[in-house]
């Protein structure tokens, strides 16, 4: 590196020796002229070899540069050797074909720098390239164009050979400005040392194109050491370090340019062309311009026209990518609580008692623990698939949303009956188990007008009731846990007594249906007729399987067993509902029952459904001292002891349940009771 920057130290000062002597020598000296001039363009053309040859990086790039210098010193060489001594070179010559051919190659090298750093080519920063060659292109035709045919009149090779090196330097600079335009007009080291290598090119020859056509001259060839000063920027671009925002993709290396305009920049360089442009019309009303400068300079105008068009459009889809941005959850694509909020706005706005809105507002169950067990990453897969899930199970129904965290929710032009029809496939939707794991959801639920008027009363009053029920369900699973655990201990203790407890379980399930329960009311009558008998776990074997009638003692001991289950399950807080049903599970509704010789409808609604389930079931089953009864007589049994030791109600429920046609008997049974009693 130190023998390369020496390298170049060198060459930068025998450019500059070159230009010292070509200002203090009006012709120059045939050394400097003959061997130095293309001497150092062969140097530069030489370090971008070595540049290709020592990074596979752009190869093909470097090598067309370096290759478009050795044409370049070949045909000065040419030019030198055969048509220097004559009186009349042809036109074109050998040595034009070389010198043009220079021009192909930088427009292939700079397409393929550009190609390999930029991800994105965008339309309106090519087209200020387009603007910027034409405005260049319109003020060297107000210049030259007009001289260079004036000077070549009759002979139409050279005014042709003129016209070429004049558009190939119109290309060149042309490109060189799209270049400056695709970094954003932030080129960087690197660009910045090619461009302004490229641009000298052809500002020189442009220059000396003018003092051929015009016949203006400067003394001495100080201006030619522009050539050769231009090559070697562009040398130096080969082995420029990276740095600034251009630098950072430049052509030395990998990486890719991603600085485009912004702020004033975005219009700045068009502005510039186009305020060029029209002070050539400005000119053109005084001194009138050449066709061809006139028509750049109008097609310069026409292609600033078209480039703040095309900003306008990027604008307006900037805007409104931002704002599907500002209104879309990221991770899951629906709308987020901004969107929410408006449609929510939009819902209390149209919302009547004839036409409500429903408001369902969700958080997963379980979440944090799989997110906790599986990283991070496989949560977010987790709440993108769910998220799609729920949007696909809403269907035109409605619109889904993701609040944040684990929260979702759903807005639906609808009321309860809708919302019950939605209810099982959004809890699908929100659910996932695998092995280690499995993922529900909790639901609450607002309307409008009904429950709220406002936005935020609505949103409140659904996360108000979510929690509610998140809350009850926590207590539920607890408890449901609990209960297992201790009917396993059950069933260790008595095997056949697991189906006994399922069976009652099941026929307290139905009567409470039969009797209205709600959701929270049968789940502990389910769970009491399931541990109704866990106080038995300190009644010794001997009572419980003793095979004739128990004694008083016997009977006493026996009657200990749902004040021991009540202890027992109130140990859980979540099972205190249950314990008191459990408790009271014995009571007659006579008061004649125990432990707290409880009657009528003090006895809990629970416990007296129990009370008949566990009798009928008992009556139904074998026993260690007896056979069990046939079904009709078991329920001839409950009716006649409806009012004494049962609930009337409860037994009509059940027989009902049990056997439709036995309601009028039932019927009969408490008429003649009444009757007698009355008598």
């Amino acid at each position: 590196m130190k023998l390369l920057r020496a390298l170049q130290a060198l060459l930068v000062i025998a450019v500059a020796a070159y230009a010292i002597q070509g200002a203090i020598n009006e012709g120059g000296s045939d050394f400097w002229e003959t061997w130095a001039y293309p001497g150092l363009i062969l140097a530069a053309g030489v370090l971008c070899a070595l540049r290709a040859a020592g990074q596979r990086a752009d190869r093909v790039a470097w090598s067309l540069l370096a290759i478009g210098m050795l044409l370049w010193v070949a045909g000065e060489a040419w030019y030198a050797l055969f048509l220097a001594d004559l009186d009349a070179p042809p036109i074109p010559s050998i040595s034009d074909v070389l010198w043009l051919t220079f021009y192909p190659c930088c427009y292939a090298a700079l397409v393929l720098l550009v190609h390999g750093r930029q991800e994105k080519l965008r339309l309106s920063l090519w087209l200020d390239g387009v603007i910027g060659a034409l405005v260049v292109a319109s003020v060297g035709a107000a210049l030259v164009f007009k001289a260079i045919v004036a000077s070549g009149e009759g002979d139409a090779a050279l005014v042709g050979i003129d016209l070429a090196y004049l558009l190939g330097d119109f290309a060149l600079i042309g490109l060189v400005i799209a270049v400056f335009a695709l970094t954003g007009w932030r080129p960087g080291r690197t660009w910045g040392l090619l461009g302004a290598g490229l641009a000298l090119f052809a500002l020189v020859d442009g220059f000396f194109m003018w003092e051929d056509a015009t016949g203006h001259t400067i003394g001495g060839t100080a201006p030619a050491a522009l050539w050769p000063a231009g090559a070697l920027l562009v040398s130096f671009a080969a082995f420029a370090r990276r740095g600034g925002p251009g630098g950072d993709g430049g052509p030395d290396g990998g990486g890719r340019m991603p600085f485009e305009p912004e702020g004033a920049r975005l219009v700045a360089m068009p502005l510039t062309f186009a305020l060029t442009a029209l002070a050539l019309l400005i000119v053109h009303a005084f001194a009138p311009l050449n066709p061809l400068a006139l028509g750049l300079a109008v097609a310069t105008l026409a292609g600033v026209i078209l480039r703040l068009a095309i900003t306008f459009r990027d604008n307006l889809h900037l805007l409104a990518t931002s704002r599907h941005e500002a209104l879309t959850d990221s991770l899951t694509s629906l709308g987020n609580r901004r969107r929410l909020m408006m449609d929510l706005e939009y819902a209390v706005s149209r919302a009547t008692l004839e036409r409500p809105w429903a408001l369902m507002m969700f958080d997963l169950d379980g979440f944090k623990r799989y997110n906790d067990c599986f990283g991070h990453p496989a949560g977010d897969a987790l709440l993108a698939k769910l998220g799609s899930n729920l949007a696909f199970a809403v269907g035109s129904y409605g619109t889904a949303y993701r609040l944040g965290g684990d929260e979702f929710c759903v807005l639906l032009e609808g009321g309860e009956a809708l919302i019950e029809e939605l209810k099982p496939e959004t809890r699908a939707a929100l659910s996932e188990h695998g092995r280690g794991f499995e993922i529900g959801s909790s639901c609450g639920v607002a309307l409008v007008p009904q429950d709220a008027a406002g936005p935020i009363a609505v949103l409140k009053l659904a996360d108000h009731r979510l929690y509610d029920q998140k809350a009850t369900a926590q207590r539920t699973s607890v408890s449901r846990q609990t209960g297992d655990a201790l009917l396993q201990a059950l069933q260790e203790r008595e095997p056949d007594l697991r189906g006994h407890v399922d069976n009652v379980a099941e026929l307290a399930l139905a009567v409470g249906r039969q009797l209205g329960l709600d959701s929270d009311e049968l789940f502990q009558v389910a769970r009491a007729a399931d541990l109704h008998d866990v106080g038995k776990l300190a009644v010794p074997d001997a009572i419980l399987n003793k095979p004739g009638p128990l004694d008083e003692v016997e009977w006493s001991f026996m009657r200990q067993h749902t004040i021991v289950g009540d202890r027992i399950l109130s140990a859980a807080p979540a099972l205190e509902p249950v314990a008191k049903l459990v408790r009271a599970s014995h009571e007659r509704y006579d008061g004649q029952g125990y432990p707290d010789r409880l009657a009528g409808d003090d006895i809990p609604l629970g416990a007296r459904i129990v009370a008949v389930c566990d009798a009928y079931h008992a009556m139904t089953s074998d026993r260690p001292y007896r056979k069990a009864m046939p079904a009709q007589n078991a329920l001839i049994e409950l009716r006649r002891c409806a009012g004494l030791q049962f609930d009337p109600d409860v037994v009509k429920a059940f027989c009902h349940l049990v056997d439709p046609a036995e309601d009028r008997a039932l019927d009969n049974v408490a008429f003649l009771r009444a009757a007698t009693e009355s008598v």
